[in-house]
C-alpha cells in the first residue's frame, strides 16, 4: 500500500514563500511520476507541476517561474517550493503518485493521492 502525506502548508502573506513536502511510503517511489495539484473552494482540482522518475519537470503556466518541484529519491520525498505567493494561490494542495506514466497533467494519470495541506495567502 502506497501512502502519501503532505506537510508544510500554512498561512503566509502575499509575496512570501512556503515549501510543501510529500512523504511517500513504499519501495518503488523512485519509479513514480510525482505531481502537485490544488483545489480552491468551489473549483476543480488543478494541475500545478510534475516530475518524472528521471527528473523531467513540467509546470502549468500560472506557476511557472514561481514554483519549483523537486524530488529526493533516497528519502522518498517530493517537494514544491512556492515563491511570490499570491492570494489566488490559496487552496488545498495535494501530491500524487503515478505508476507507469510520464509527466501528465490529468488527475486520472495518478494512482495515489495524499489528503492535502491547506495553503492560505493573505493579501
Amino acid at each position: 500500500q502506497v501512502q502519501l502525506v503532505e506537510s508544510g502548508g500554512g498561512l503566509v502573506q502575499a509575496g512570501g514563500s512556503l515549501r510543501l513536502s510529500c512523504a511517500v511510503s513504499g519501495r518503488t517511489f523512485s519509479t513514480y511520476t510525482m505531481g502537485w495539484f490544488r483545489a480552491a473552494p468551489g473549483k476543480e482540482r488543478e494541475f500545478l507541476a510534475a516530475i518524472s522518475w528521471y527528473g523531467i519537470t513540467y509546470y502549468t503556466d500560472s506557476v511557472k517561474g514561481r514554483f519549483t518541484i523537486s524530488r529526493d529519491n533516497p528519502n522518498n520525498t517530493v517537494y514544491l517550493q512556492m515563491n511570490s505567493l499570491k492570494a489566488e494561490d490559496t487552496a488545498v494542495y495535494y501530491c500524487a503518485a503515478g505508476r507507469n506514466t510520464a509527466v501528465d497533467i490529468t488527475t486520472s494519470a495518478y494512482n495515489y493521492w495524499g489528503q492535502g495541506t491547506q495553503v492560505t495567502v493573505s493579501s
